[in-house]
């Protein structure tokens, strides 16, 4: 019998450390300890501004997003909707979507960690602005892979672990501005939207059955459907994993191939994208006193503009 999700309604208290030297304050930034996500329960009849739904098997990691989701979330009434036995994202996703009530809901893996202090706010205006956003994308589909187009239509921003102990590289893909409009298509790491989307959109639970290629597909048919799309490279995040690109992977990239055959160029022109990698070590952000430097749009775009400008919009 399907385990029906759970719902938290939370609001974390407090605000992030900035203090200590050297590696602890980098450890601090990047491991804080999860406060309890069920702190200060809202009562349930209280519409949720926001509905954050996770799809997620182990337990410690959504310990810890939760909390994240609860600290950035702190003041504004809002629920966690788990998903503990997702048959694929498409199908979990679907069954936390019904479930949620908020106005806006936010679509999110379980190892993530956003690090935006002002993250609600950015939130509540990039969606009036826009219908669905995220942390990556592109401007132009060719296939089943949003970063096939390369440059100048690729546009990403996010940190991750190298696989050394205290390393990070930020990952930043597009010059030009950090609010990027005319998206056709976002990576599933994090979206977020207006519930009316995802409820009149729906994932494609038949065609992707398994945990690839559902976030293209929303969002390409969001894309097509008329919504209005962006990526939003002032929200930033860490992300726990660089994802994985195997023959269950290729298989589905095949199908979404297959379904949008009609609207796909023929034998396009893959052009590699320029990615700018800024490696970040333990001792170097507290030398530099970087550690809230990472998380100001000012200091992202100044990221964002070592790399070539777009040759076309």
């Amino acid at each position: 019998m399907p385990v029906v999700p759970q719902k938290v309604f939370a609001q974390s208290t407090g605000t992030p450390s900035a203090t200590g030297s050297g590696a602890r304050a980098l450890h601090r930034l990047f491991q804080r300890r999860p406060e309890r996500a069920e702190n200060a329960v809202v009562a349930e009849t209280t519409r949720p501004e926001f509905s954050v739904v996770v799809c997620s098997i182990d337990e410690a990691k959504l310990r810890r997003v939760a909390a994240n989701y609860g600290h950035l979330l702190a003041g504004v009434p809002h629920e966690i909707v788990v998903i503990r036995d997702a048959r694929s994202l498409s199908e979990g996703y679907n069954r936390g979507i019904a479930q949620a009530r908020g106005k806006y809901l936010i679509l999110s893996h379980d190892d993530i960690e956003i690090l935006t202090p002002d993250f609600a706010q950015r939130l509540v205006a990039h969606l009036e602005r826009f219908d669905l956003i995220g942390i990556a994308g592109t401007t132009r589909v060719i296939g089943g892979a949003w970063f096939l187009a390369g440059h100048p239509y690729d546009y990403q921003l996010v940190t991750s672990p190298t696989g050394q102990t205290g390393q990070y590289a930020i990952i930043v893909r597009g010059s030009g501005a950090l609010i990027i409009p005319s998206i056709q298509a976002i990576d599933g790491v994090f979206m977020a939207m207006r519930a009316e989307i995802a409820r009149d959109n729906q994932f494609d639970e038949i065609t992707f059955d398994h945990f690839h290629l559902y976030d293209i597909d929303f969002s390409y048919r969001a894309y097509l459907g008329g919504y209005r799309l962006a990526v939003c490279r002032d929200i930033f995040l860490v992300h726990y994993s660089l994802g994985s690109f195997d023959a269950i992977w290729e298989e589905h990239r095949k199908r979404f191939d297959s379904k949008f055959a009609a609207r796909l160029p023929v034998n396009p022109t893959i052009v590699d994208s320029p990615v700018l990698r800024f490696q970040i070590g333990q001792e170097m952000l507290c030398e530099e006193g970087q550690l809230r430097w990472l998380c100001d749009p000012v200091n992202i775009a100044s990221l964002v503009a070592r790399l070539p400008a777009p040759a076309c919009a």
